[in-house]
């Protein structure tokens, strides 16, 4: 059960990062070679420097990519390479968007794709923390919108009737001592990850939330649970509570685990 599984639809975006990768190295290359002359009449040497930096970003980018490709493969990665692997998400998500425009590929997807690598990266890395720091991160569109108990600053105010997502998600934060909060955005996320000061979190959100949130709160691991949505977005939404729950026995200490299954 502590364990996730995933779709291949990864290779999306992992297709779209190298094409991203190898467009931001002719990038790097072609303003080097074009701006070699005025940098050479500034100082002999500033070509060779500046066509050095250069050097690093292209390997910089190479090797993000081989990095996430290792860890998608399930090779084991330092965690100076698992960090830059990460970090050139971030920097070659946009231009992968902007290629995904080109060819035509809808965003939902590329960011569906994103969420997948992401989580795999996450796994490979096998963060393991107490549960007390492991927070679960929810929109409000998860409650039904017909509720009167206001659950946003203070998510123990639910009645755990049954009636929508949030009574079983509470359930599971009880069962294993992890942190939950329900926020109505992203503003709001955010402060709310900062005052709760999580080592891991657990995010249950629609694409779109799920990517901006993951790289908002980079270096911190998330791992991305897709929301249902019976009604349409935004609207009375829900969570497979067993993709959940593996996702929070994947950060769970297995001392701690098993002290939750004995309870």
């Amino acid at each position: 059960m502590g364990e996730m599984t995933f779709k291949p639809k990864k290779r999306i975006f992992m297709a779209l990062t190298l094409i991203s990768a190898i467009f931001g190295s002719l990038m790097v290359y072609i303003v080097w070679k074009v701006t070699v002359p005025g940098l050479a009449q500034i100082h002999a040497w500033l070509p060779y420097i500046v066509g050095a930096v250069g050097v690093c970003i292209i390997l910089g980018l190479l090797i993000g990519f081989l990095g996430i490709l290792m860890a998608l493969l399930g090779v084991p990665l330092l965690k100076l390479l698992y960090f830059w692997a990460w970090k050139a998400i971030n920097i070659l998500f946009p231009l992968a968007t902007m290629f995904g425009r080109l060819f035509n590929i809808p965003k939902s997807k590329i960011e569906q794709s994103f969420i997948e690598v992401n989580n795999n990266l996450v796994l490979q890395h096998r963060v393991r923390v107490p549960a007390d720091r492991i927070l679960i991160l929810t929109p409000h569109c998860i409650q039904l919108d017909t509720c009167v108990y206001k659950i946003t600053r203070n998510v123990e105010n639910c009645h755990q009737c049954g009636r929508c997502s949030v009574g079983t998600m509470l359930g599971l934060a009880h069962k294993y001592g992890c942190k939950m909060v329900v926020a109505t955005g992203g503003t709001l996320a955010r402060q709310m990850v900062v005052q709760a000061r999580p080592k891991a979190i657990v995010a249950v959100a629609c694409e779109r939330d799920l990517t901006s949130g993951i790289q908002d709160v980079f270096p911190l691991p998330v791992l991305g649970v897709f929301n249902e949505r019976p009604f349409g977005p935004c609207f009375n939404t829900r969570v497979d509570i067993h993709k959940l729950e593996a996702a929070i026995l994947a950060f769970l200490d297995k001392k701690e685990e098993t002290n939750g299954k004995d309870e």
